[in-house]
């Protein structure tokens, strides 16, 4: 008798658990999404709510709760959110596509976050804006922290209403725009929803403040019923035309070129995508944003191109931010891309491919060269994963592999602890090529602890002289010599340490919370083991509660100048010798659920044997939902005594207009004096049938005395087919 009550008592609970586990169930009908959540199948959902607040008091239930219900049909993913506002207002802060800062940060708007893998590695992310703006995207692990990276795309639909203090999202997602595997049938999920008017974050997931709310490891786990993959695989095609007409001034030239592209993508299966193009053109990316470069060294800018995103973390995170063997950026940058493809997703649920191979056209200044990069990521356990990889550059004749040719090959190690306080990171690499043999390796090693309250990590890695990467970016390894005119390459080990502690203010009339003490500090030493640079940095900040802060920095720096810097562009530069200076910096960062926000920083301090001031502020205008005008502005006044004085303008302006969730135009103005240039580019964007779209963009350049240098206008038009 005792036995049959066991058995009846585990059956019980059996039963129990599967009626409490977090599903999407398979449901065979397909609501009009309109945001009005009319249809029966909405009612005869369970609901996802209990959200959590992660600003302000961080932890507590919300009391404006959200519901969320989600299903699948075998064709896509539905899913409604319901918040209960306390107030009919709205507000807006963008209706542009994917723009992230703006038509979610700066709006009302709810996020769904998909880790269809469910490995913590990477996503994909969803957005809307109670006014109907899409917002989509992939988040990438980078190390102990994940980024986002607006610039992939995905049809998708959804649609607002409001029903008095009722605000409704309804959003279908096809199965088909994103990756998974039939054989792992539990994705992932994130749920939260942003109230500009109260300035606050809510969560499905409860998620500690010193973690960003988009943080993986914090995803909750739902079992996807009769999840059929062969339903999703289809072919896209984008056929574009580009029209171009380039006219420069000093020499005289014009140049008038007509440009047909195709992009094609491939479902092998529903987690495994091939990605092809031939002759692309990437006239319609937005520009990058200029900058102050007062180092030695040279900077990197995102990736924007659409072929290179797709599982880019897959090719992003082969090194460390300061050193990795492959920047997509480098890839066309000398001379035009013939074609390329590229195949990655998983071939297993714990298993990620990626392969790329990119050919470019020959020019007058350079070879036809091919691109490669084979990657492989693997799931250990729950706490590791490892990546293996080869990146290969090789010159080309015809297309047959020339002579000269780069290669690196490594691995990596990660790994995070079941409680999410600890990540850690290992990395090794070796480079090969025609003229080298030996000095050729990379070594990293970081572990970082993280808490409600605390931070701390610590990471060390060492590069050889010979660690070529032709398609990387390791900007330390290289120093320019003013004197000798020429570029130096040398073995360094450099050391990085961090040091933070935070305290969280609950049900504060004003303030938020305190970050009482930040510290970092960075300490470089060249092959023969002495100390060539080193840096302390001291943080001080408060947040009020409606998040705006003001901050205190101290900056104490000693450098052991190996090779003449010309700093002030003059030609009269520094020598080499021994270098100490320090200097403050005080800011602060006002509100951002006003139509007019801000932020202003202002620093001063010894420099080398002089002095340095420096001036930001950064101030933006909405015209809800129209609208939008944002300027900054950095001045840096450089004093070297005998060498002489500089001052360095930097001035962006972005001016937007809105005319419907598919039409924009957007305006940017550029005006740097270190780089002698002003730009303006102007981009009309159309979108007249999801992700086909028309651009018109004209480009002007003149120099620091607005004196014309060149121009140029392109339209492009674009047809996305799915097959």
């Amino acid at each position: 008798m005792k036995s049959l009550l066991t058995v009846i008592a585990l059956l019980a609970t059996l039963q129990f658990t599967r009626a409490q586990e977090q599903t999407i169930p398979f449901i065979n009908q397909r609501p009009s999404i309109d945001g009005k959540l009319q249809e029966a199948v909405w009612q005869s959902l369970p609901s996802y709510s209990k959200f959590r607040n992660f600003i302000p008091e961080n932890g507590s239930l919300s009391e404006q709760q959200t519901e969320v219900k989600i299903f699948h049909n075998g064709q896509s993913l539905f899913i409604s959110a319901v918040y209960r506002d306390s107030t009919e207002r709205t507000q807006i802060g963008s209706l542009k596509r994917d723009d992230i800062r703006n038509s979610v940060a700066s709006s009302d708007a709810f996020v769904l976050v998909l880790d269809t893998n469910n490995q913590h590695q990477n996503a994909f992310y969803f957005a809307c804006n109670i006014g109907g703006a899409l917002s989509d995207a992939l988040i990438e692990r980078n190390g102990q922290f994940y980024n986002i990276n607006n610039s992939w795309n995905a049809i998708w639909t959804a649609e607002t209403s409001q029903e008095n203090t009722r605000k409704i999202y309804e959003i279908e997602i096809p199965l088909s725009s994103i990756g998974f595997s039939e054989n792992s049938p539990e994705f992932g999920l994130l749920f939260y929803h942003r109230d500009i008017k109260k300035n606050s974050w809510s969560s499905y997931s409860a998620i500690t403040r010193n973690y960003q709310i988009f943080d993986l490891r914090f995803t909750k786990k739902f079992h996807v019923e009769k999840l059929n993959q062969s339903s999703t695989s289809r072919i896209t095609l984008t056929p574009s035309i580009t029209s171009q007409y380039q006219h420069t001034l000093r020499p005289a030239l014009h140049k008038s070129q007509f440009t047909p592209s195709l992009d094609l993508q491939y479902s092998i299966n529903a987690s495994l995508r091939l990605d092809a193009t031939v002759n692309p053109d990437f006239s319609q990316i937005d520009v990058d944003q200029q900058v102050t470069n007062l180092s030695q060294f040279s900077i990197n800018f995102p990736e924007r191109r659409n072929f290179f995103l797709e599982n880019s973390d897959l090719f992003s995170n082969l090194g460390i931010p300061a050193v990795n063997p492959f920047y997509s950026r480098r890839i066309g940058a000398k001379s035009d891309i013939l074609f390329g493809a590229k195949l990655s997703g998983n071939l297993s649920p714990k298993t990620r491919l990626g392969f790329l191979d990119v050919f470019t056209k020959a020019n007058a200044n350079t070879s036809a060269e091919n691109y490669g990069a084979l990657v492989l990521e693997q799931q250990l356990n729950r706490n590791f994963s490892t990546t293996g990889f080869i990146v290969n550059h090789q010159e080309m004749d015809g297309f047959r592999f020339g002579d000269q040719y780069n290669r690196v090959a490594g691995a990596n190690v990660n790994y995070r602890s079941d409680n999410n306080k600890w990540t850690g990171l290992a990395n090794y690499a070796k480079s090969l090529g025609n003229d080298y043999d030996s000095a050729n390796n990379f070594y990293h090693l970081g572990m970082w602890y993280t808490s409600n309250k605390s931070e701390v990590g610590f990471s060390a890695h060492h590069v050889q002289q010979n660690y070529l990467t032709n398609i990387g970016f390791v900007p330390r390894l290289y120093t320019y010599d003013a004197a000798s005119q020429q570029t130096m390459r040398e073995s360094y080990t450099q050391a990085n340490a961090r040091l933070s502690f935070r305290t969280f203010f609950k049900n504060h009339a004003s303030l938020d919370s305190y970050r009482y003490f930040l510290l970092r500090s960075s300490g470089t030493w060249n092959a023969r083991g002495q100390l060539i640079q080193s840096s302390l940095f001291f943080n001080n900040a408060l947040w009020f509660k409606n998040l705006s802060s003001i901050y205190f920095n101290a900056f104490f720096d000693y450098n052991e100048l190996q090779y003449a810097f010309d700093l002030l562009r003059n030609g009269n530069y520094l020598q080499p010798g021994t270098y100490h200076y320090a200097g403050v910096q005080a800011g602060y960062n006002s509100v951002r659920n006003r139509n007019f926000r801000y932020n202003a920083s202002l620093r001063h301090g010894s420099y080398y044997h002089g002095t340095r001031s420096r001036l930001f502020v950064n101030a933006e205008y909405l015209v809800l939902p129209t609208a939008k005008f944002r300027a900054t502005y950095e001045v840096n006044a450089i004093d070297l005594k005998a060498l002489g004085k500089r001052t360095f303008h930097l001035l962006r302006m972005t001016n937007e207009l809105f005319f419907s969730r598919r039409l924009n135009w957007t305006t940017y103005i550029q005006y740097n004096t270190q780089l002698n240039n002003l730009n303006i580019n102007s981009r009309l964007q159309w979108e007249y049938l999801p992700l086909s779209y028309v651009y018109l963009v004209v480009t002007d350049n003149f120099d620091q005395h607005v004196h014309r240098t060149n121009w140029g206008v392109a339209l492009k038009l674009n047809y996305r087919f799915n097959i």
